[in-house]
């Protein structure tokens, strides 16, 4: 805990500089198509450290990260051999890869508004969306909808509660660090065992 504890203290203390909001893009950028940790983490820390800009905090998030699965999504469409076989195969997820596929016949925006809502990992899915060559414009719509919720409605939290969600972070941190990795295995659990 100690490491994820430092990790946040750093991205508490850089929230407020003027490179946040391009950090915030970057990290929300490449978290939608192939690294692990989500912006979420610094989208808090921002609005904690300038609640009055929540509302573009969230949006910059929000296209972001919808950026971000597009490029998932082209990188599945073009280059799966090449580079997204080795982003499934990181995750451990190469046998489930097609069960997701065949998510993708029944649920297509559904599958991609899930990914993109709850702690699955919507990275997997903006791959596999490319391969499995669904239907592009339901994929954007799916992502913006289910991506711009989930962002502003934390941005929306942190902004409301204010200080004493900082308080809270701080006193319970390793609580919620332990909440936050359970709730992501479990995403990665509803792909490996349920589908």
């Amino acid at each position: 805990m100690k490491f994820f504890r430092a990790i946040y203290d750093w991205v508490l203390r850089w929230a407020s500089t003027p490179y946040a909001l391009p950090a915030l893009f970057c990290i929300s950028f490449i978290e939608s198509s192939f690294f692990p940790i989500p912006p979420d983490v610094l989208l808090i820390a921002m609005v904690v450290a300038v609640p009055a800009l929540w509302l573009k905090f969230s949006l910059f998030c929000s296209i972001a990260s919808v950026l971000g699965g597009m490029f998932g999504y082209f990188i599945g469409y073009q280059f799966m051999d090449l580079i997204g076989n080795s982003i499934v195969e990181l995750y451990h997820l190469q046998h489930k890869f097609e069960k997701i596929g065949d998510l993708y016949n029944e649920h297509q925006g559904w599958a991609v508004a899930a990914a993109g809502f709850t702690p699955l990992p919507y990275k997997l899915f903006t791959l596999a969306a490319g391969s499995f060559k669904i239907d592009f414009p339901t994929f954007v719509l799916a992502s913006a909808i289910s991506r711009s919720a989930r962002f502003f409605l934390v941005g929306f939290i942190v902004y409301k509660f204010g200080p004493p969600i900082k308080v809270v972070l701080e006193k319970y941190f390793n609580l919620f660090s332990i909440v936050f990795f359970v709730l992501l295995f479990l995403g990665f659990y509803l792909i490996k065992f349920v589908l």
